[in-house]
């Protein structure tokens, strides 16, 4: 099932099916005990993000290639962070460039998101997936200097600002997605592609993230999790590219769909 969760023109929120027009046929239910289609349609007036997320568990460094070009060596364990979950970000919403920024910093990570479905904690690897209520299209909005230089050595803060989670359009559900590690990533800045690769170069899959996540820790139903990006970030491109008032975003994966957001200024 493809769903999107959005507002009519009465500013009810919907989940709904994903649709191709202004409408989407209303699905009736819970997300995480089930939605089933209702028979009923309503008018799309604004797409939300498909989960409202109780947690957002970031994972950083997990593409070999981004690694590399990082001057990084791969790391033996997941590298975990956090973003608030006020830095969420509607699809077609702007990305705002924070007031406090240090100079040009802020950067885009293509990223597939994890969307957890049932209470999770202690789950073996093999288990993992199980767990997934499925996933959708992140984009790991950065500042960078405030990530590396400005933030005590915690990466929350220069990972957290309003809008930096863009997150969206559609939450295709686990099985409709044959395997995570087997799909397209790009990231396309004003119609260039700027990163481009395939989440087979994880080093950490999802259920290893997931799995590892788990350990003591009780992952709720909607806990988003952002699985890393690959090469072809901005602040390792020479020179740097960094987003500005204006540009456009696309954050693409296989089979998933496109999440598109402009940038504004402060």
């Amino acid at each position: 099932m493809r769903i999107i969760r959005f507002l009519d023109d009465k500013n009810r929120e919907h989940y709904g099916l994903e649709s191709q027009d202004k409408t989407a046929e209303i699905l009736q239910g819970d997300l995480y005990e089930g939605l089933s289609p209702s028979g009923a349609t309503a008018s799309i007036a604004k797409l939300l993000a498909p989960v409202d997320p109780v947690n957002i568990y970031c994972i950083g460094l997990n593409y070999r290639e981004h690694a590399a070009e990082s001057g990084m060596e791969e790391p033996k364990l997941p590298i975990v962070f956090a973003k608030p979950t006020s830095a969420l970000c509607h699809p077609g919403d702007p990305i705002r460039l924070p007031a406090c920024q240090q100079d040009e910093e802020v950067d885009y990570e293509c990223e597939l998101a994890a969307v957890i479905g049932k209470p999770v904690r202690d789950v073996a690897v093999e288990d993992a997936l199980d767990c997934v209520l499925g996933y959708t299209c992140a984009n790991d909005v950065s500042a960078r200097k405030w990530q590396l230089n400005a933030g005590g050595g915690q990466w929350i803060r220069g990972k957290g600002f309003d809008t930096f989670c863009p997150l969206g359009p559609v939450l295709v559900t686990a099985d409709e997605v044959a395997d995570p590690q087997d799909l397209g990533i790009k990231t396309i800045l004003n119609g260039q592609t700027m990163q481009d690769h395939t989440t087979g170069d994880m080093i950490f899959s999802v259920a290893e993230i997931i799995s590892f996540l788990s350990q003591d820790t009780t992952l709720l139903p909607g806990t988003v999790i952002l699985t890393g990006t690959p090469q072809g970030v901005g602040f390792a491109r020479k020179p740097p590219v960094w987003l500005k008032p204006g540009d456009e975003v696309t954050i693409e994966l296989e089979g998933i769909g496109q999440l598109n957001n402009s940038v504004v200024a402060p």
